[in-house]
């Protein structure tokens, strides 16, 4: 089988590892221009392209998939399959050059929470399990025929970094078998239904910022959720304060939304919600390292009744 692997970030990298050790032959890589990145701004290869140049395979960052110069060279390379991971929407010009067609790895179990963020939106709604499926690239963001699907757990504390490392080994071997099933012919895709279809765009900067009126579970998954972007934040003394993580505990006193109401240098701070309480168990303060809230009260006046979020 002839392909012609498309992906950006680092979830697709397991995904084009995968490939190249098989018995397929990866004719070339499509990935999203070189952009700036990190605290300088310099301009910097995606992981995938930094992979495939690596490999010595030979690699396109279009602009615009539409481009005849761009198209060409993948029409000449004549592949049987399109694997993509992560990437961008395909233009009808390009799903119709590889013979069998495209198959997208998707980290949730579709059609629930079909868009850019299904990782974070599956914990941010407190689902107990998500997964992966492989599906033939249609017109329709994410709505082509299923192909395979793997349920997988989420933990409690679980959060969508730690979910998105794990999704992203099981979806190169779900990518990988889904391959295999094409390349020999056996390949059954189904219809995937619209009952029970949601999305999952993608979240701001903004999105992060807590909200403390919604009880202490709801917040929980909240910051579970945008873990590690766009990060969870709330005001307090007129600065940021990052929320990396929390729990809900037992409180014997009660206060309003964002209320302090235990700031002990052992415990930490424990904050009102909208209905019970939350243990911020891990902060960071605007322009500092990340810390347990405890070490946070040591080094700052955090006192009872202060409030948070104002």
């Amino acid at each position: 089988m002839r392909i012609i692997f498309m992906g950006t970030p680092d979830f697709a990298v397991p995904s084009l590892k995968r490939l190249l050790q098989s018995e397929h032959e990866i004719v070339g890589v499509v990935s999203q221009p070189d952009r700036p990145r990190g605290r300088g701004q310099k301009c910097a290869p995606t992981p995938i392209k930094r992979l495939a140049l690596a490999c010595g395979l030979p690699v396109w960052t279009p602009k615009r998939l539409k481009d005849r110069v761009f198209l060409e060279p993948l029409r000449a390379l004549e592949p049987d399959l399109f694997a993509v991971v992560a990437f961008r929407i395909l233009p009808p010009e390009v799903l119709e050059i590889a013979k069998h067609g495209a198959i997208n790895v998707h980290p949730s179990l579709l059609p629930k929470y079909r868009g850019a963020a299904p990782i974070q939106w599956a914990i941010i709604r407190g689902e107990r399990e998500t997964g992966v499926t492989t599906f033939c690239i249609s017109c329709d963001v994410d709505c082509g025929d299923l192909l395979l699907q793997r349920v997988v757990p989420i933990g409690a504390q679980e959060t969508a970094g730690e979910l998105h490392d794990r999704l992203k080994e099981v979806g190169a071997d779900l990518l990988l078998e889904s391959v295999a099933l094409m390349a020999s012919g056996c390949a059954q895709p189904r219809i995937q239904p619209s009952e029970g279809a949601s999305t999952a765009p993608k979240l701001s900067k903004e999105d992060g910022r807590i909200d403390w009126s919604k009880g202490a579970g709801e917040i929980h998954n909240w910051i579970r959720g945008t873990n590690p972007l766009p990060g969870a934040f709330t005001c307090y003394k007129g600065s940021i304060l990052k929320v990396h993580r929390a729990k809900q505990v037992p409180c014997s006193v009660e206060g309003f939304p964002g209320e302090i109401l235990v700031a002990d240098g052992k415990q930490g701070i424990v904050v009102a919600t909208g209905c019970g309480a939350l243990l911020l168990s891990e902060v960071q303060p605007e322009g500092k390292r990340r810390m347990s809230s405890a070490a946070f009260v040591r080094g700052h006046r955090v006192c009872v009744g202060d409030r948070m979020g104002t």
